[in-house]
């Protein structure tokens, strides 16, 4: 830098704010209205559809047919998943949510919901992503099984040894 900076002050006004020189992201929607996301956790996948409403909230099962989400995710806490990114972003019951999920098992299949309704909701608003990625909901979470290897009894757990 050519100028020398001694107080916060003149780093301040020597730092142009990126908020500002950044574009607003445009809302991404259907012909229907809706926002659509793909959300991913373990190995779990959910497409998720979310439109304004009165907070109607259907899961697809396995056979076709769309329930709510209290009769498909029974425990609590699967529950209170799915409904964080909405008070974080601070639209409780104003918006429908249509998912189908595939793979995993329930508490994957919850993660993956989650992360689907997250990125739909700052698709179809983008004010929201702020809130919603400093909560860490637009992060997909990577982990995997670790696969099991050949001469290994688990993935890297080895057969009982034998001295005799």
């Amino acid at each position: 830098m050519s100028e020398d900076l001694k107080t916060l002050d003149d780093l301040k006004s020597a730092v142009t704010p990126v908020a500002e020189d950044a574009p607003m992201r445009e809302p991404v929607r259907d012909e229907l209205g809706r926002a659509y996301a793909t959300g991913k956790r373990k190995d779990a996948v959910a497409r998720v559809w979310i439109k304004p409403g009165s907070g109607k909230f259907l899961i697809r099962d396995h056979k076709g047919d769309f329930i709510d989400y209290t009769k498909y995710f029974a425990r609590p806490v699967l529950q209170m998943i799915l409904r964080q990114p909405f008070q974080v972003a601070g639209v409780v019951d104003q918006f429908d949510v249509m998912a189908t999920v595939a793979g995993g098992g329930l508490s994957g299949q919850a993660g993956a919901v989650k992360h689907g309704i997250s990125k739909a909701l700052q698709l179809y608003d983008p004010s929201l992503r702020a809130a919603l990625k400093a909560a860490g909901f637009l992060t997909r979470d990577s982990r995997v099984v670790e696969r099991k290897k050949y001469g290994k009894a688990k993935a890297r757990r080895s057969f009982q040894f034998s001295k005799r």
